[in-house]
């Protein structure tokens, strides 16, 4: 084989393995890696005595190349700057045997190196993205704020309401809110579950610019809100919740083109002076299912005894 037809065929093979990358959505380095053995093993077994020109080592490496190709690359997100110096390595090789007879093991011998170099690199790599995953793992628990709709945890209300309980001396009255989307779930299945985020998202806006600076939104889970409102009484406190129902449910949300609308219902509590955490919350998700039952889009109050 010539070293014209060995530049040829090399450049081939390389195009071949970009372009079935660029040809998936995502595959993984033990694909590449595979691709990349194999195909030393096929170039080893190119039988010099038997191919007269380049086009039937061309063939010879396609038609061990088709069953490889149809394992197919499924998740590589990116070919990054190492798959350009692997590149320049399989250039470096050629120029190596410029004024040589091509000699079949030492090239296979070079593509070795250039295999462990690209594992090593992949394995770098993947440490690195593996440390950064545990760090923002670990940044996530230790977090007060959702990270899909940018308001406050399930973890800071916990925190929030333990405080508040531990201190029964407040001098005006404390309202917890519990809100609940309609339907969530008929909407992730007729829409999608993303869909179903983006009305999350649009609630929470919503919330932030309706309710007072001083005011504080959690998300409890799922599709639930939970809202503290202090320095109000029982009026003033059900006129923001049905204001919030108002603007939920005249609000369209735009998804793909499609409309969607969205309402929720309200269950809401005062703070005693007995109370937890837990009999508030208790308290709030009962006026929750009352007002589910009575037929959703609604707020409905649970009081404690004597109130």
């Amino acid at each position: 084989m010539q070293k014209e037809d060995l530049k040829s065929l090399v450049t081939q093979m390389y195009d071949n393995l970009l372009e079935n990358i660029d040809s998936q959505e995502e595959a993984n380095k033990e694909q590449v890696v595979s691709y990349l053995r194999d195909s030393i093993d096929i170039f080893s077994h190119i039988d010099d005595s038997k191919v007269n020109s380049i086009e039937e080592a061309k063939a010879v490496f396609n038609n061990a190349y088709r069953e490889l190709a149809a394992k197919g690359i499924s998740s590589y997100k990116h070919t990054n700057k190492k798959f350009e110096l692997i590149s320049q390595m399989h250039e470096e090789t050629i120029n190596l045997y410029h004024n040589e007879t091509i000699d079949i093991p030492s090239i296979t011998e070079k593509f070795n190196s250039i295999q462990t170099d690209m594992i090593d690199e992949i394995q770098k790599a993947n440490y690195i993205i593996e440390k950064l995953s545990t760090q923002i793992e670990s940044l996530e628990r230790d977090s007060k704020i959702d990270s899909l709709t940018k308001v406050f945890n399930r973890r800071a209300l916990t925190a929030h309401l333990e405080n508040i309980c531990s201190h029964m001396n407040i001098p005006y009255e404390f309202h917890v809110l519990i809100l609940d989307v309609d339907d969530f779930k008929i909407i992730n299945e007729t829409y999608g579950h993303i869909a179903g985020d983006k009305i999350l998202i649009f609630i929470a806006n919503i919330l932030k610019k309706t309710l007072r600076d001083g005011d504080k939104i959690f998300r409890y889970g799922g599709e639930e809100f939970v809202l503290i409102l202090n320095r109000i009484d029982l009026t003033h406190c059900e006129k923001i919740a049905t204001r919030i129902l108002e603007l939920i449910s005249k609000n369209t949300l735009l998804f793909k083109g499609q409309s969607i609308n969205v309402t929720v219902s309200i269950g809401s509590t005062v703070l005693t002076k007995s109370d937890t955490p837990e009999s508030l919350l208790e308290r709030a998700n009962t006026a929750l299912d009352t007002a589910k039952s009575d037929g959703k889009n609604i707020v409905r109050m649970e009081l404690a005894d004597g109130n």
